[in-house]
């Protein structure tokens, strides 16, 4: 399978190609677009904590920094065990254009730890936490790079984050962390700005596309925070969502699923394959959900779940991806070959760096907004980029992550461009 990051390269090519006509000066745009593939800057360290039964544990740990035109770095740390120098380089660069496209004034990055949560204490995981701050301390900052929780990292590691970089740089930086508790400077309504956000451009595509939707049948992978709160909003909003699955498999219902009574399942089973015995529902596996026939399918768990092994498989007539990188180059051919449409990633699911940017900018004021203003500045800037890219796809006839994608790539070279490149 094609590298992760390989398939971001890729992405720019294409667009470069469609770009170029816009800039007189085409040999600057090409070094432009060759300083673009790169990240500007990859750290890697080795972190060693001590583990409750005394024995020295060492870890992997990364952070990607692609490109600060637009501003400071931003984007989430990670702890899973396929974090890599890849990933973080691929998800750093999508964080860029991700940041360009929702038009708020960062760059990306990506960090992570390679780890499996699952073995450690509280205990070692906030000794981790700590020991990535400490290490990565003169890397990030208010003004530099803004770090935010990601998959298995959240609110309180951001706390934990946030204090050891304050003892390591010596003064107060609440805006240097993202995604922290209401109490230490964290932002009302970000915990659900991604599935939030998510719902905004469903709702907007369905005016658009004249979808009704009490007709429109949802299938959802994944239930973290992304998959429950778009699950629970896309409900909330009249459509139908009919199977959502967690690491175990899936569960189904045509009638309608009640995303807050599965969430409520979970806490007392621990899994969807334990709910669907204990009270009954179809049970499908991770594989199965991907390929129902609804209208709309939602990834959002992890990158490169539709890929050529399945692409041809997938009959949902639309892909909303809520993950970052779910759809990899050899599926999105095959998708579009047999007329899916794919919303994507970097439209989609931008609600929690969009957030995010509202925690830092509040935090830099030393002010606090409430919930009602926060979601309603979602709103105007998700409604406002969707709008962008579904105009300009319709006009020059691009796919809409094409149309993503050019939009987000010529920001960031024309923010180059007036910093004065020279090659």
């Amino acid at each position: 399978m094609t590298s992760f990051f390989n398939n971001v390269l890729r992405q720019i090519d294409e667009i470069s190609i469609l770009l170029e006509n816009e800039y007189i000066d085409k040999k600057t745009f090409k070094k432009i677009i060759s300083e673009i593939k790169k990240p500007q800057r990859i750290i890697k360290k080795t972190l060693t904590i001590t583990s409750d039964n005394g024995k020295k544990i060492s870890f992997q740990s990364f952070r990607a920094q692609h490109n600060n035109a637009l501003g400071p770095f931003k984007g989430g740390i990670r702890f899973h065990l396929n974090v890599n120098e890849d990933e973080v380089k691929a998800l750093s660069t999508l964080m860029s254009f991700k940041c360009s496209l929702a038009g708020i004034p960062y760059g990306g990055s990506k960090g992570g730890i390679k780890v499996d949560v699952s073995r450690f204490s509280q205990k070692e995981l906030k000794k981790l936490s700590k020991a990535y701050a400490k290490s990565f301390s003169k890397y990030i900052g208010e003004r530099i790079d803004v770090p935010a929780p990601d998959i298995n990292t959240n609110a309180q590691i951001m706390a934990w984050m946030l204090e050891e970089y304050e003892k390591s740089v010596g003064y107060k930086s609440p805006a240097t962390f993202t995604g922290k508790p209401i109490e230490l400077g964290g932002s009302l309504g970000r915990n659900e700005a991604t599935g939030r956000c998510g719902v905004f451009v469903l709702k907007e595509f369905a005016k658009k596309e004249r979808l009704v939707p009490s007709k429109t049948k949802i299938a959802v992978q994944g239930f973290g925070n992304v998959g429950f709160w778009f699950s629970k909003f896309a409900k909330d909003s009249g459509f139908k969502v009919i199977a959502i699955s967690d690491s175990s498999g899936a569960i189904l219902n045509e009638k309608g699923l009640d995303p807050e009574k599965l969430n409520d399942y979970k806490r007392e089973f621990g899994s969807f394959k334990e709910i669907a015995e204990n009270k009954g529902f179809k049970f499908i596996s991770n594989e199965d959900i991907l390929e129902l026939p609804v209208d709309i399918l939602v990834p959002a768990a992890l990158e490169a779940v539709i890929n050529k092994d399945n692409a041809e498989k997938i009959k949902a007539k639309v892909i909303l991806e809520m993950a970052n990188g779910p759809t990899t180059f050899e599926a999105e051919e095959t998708l579009l070959k047999n007329k899916k449409e794919i919303l994507p990633d970097i439209l989609c699911n931008s609600g929690g760096v969009t957030a995010s940017y509202f925690e830092w900018a509040q935090n830099l004021q030393g002010i606090s907004w409430s919930e009602k203003k926060v979601n309603e500045e979602l709103k105007k800037y998700i409604v406002n980029a969707f709008n962008s890219v579904y105009s300009l796809a319709k006009k020059k006839k691009f796919t809409f992550r094409v149309a993503a994608n050019y939009l987000s790539l010529k920001r960031i070279v024309d923010a180059i461009i007036l910093r004065g490149f020279e090659s």
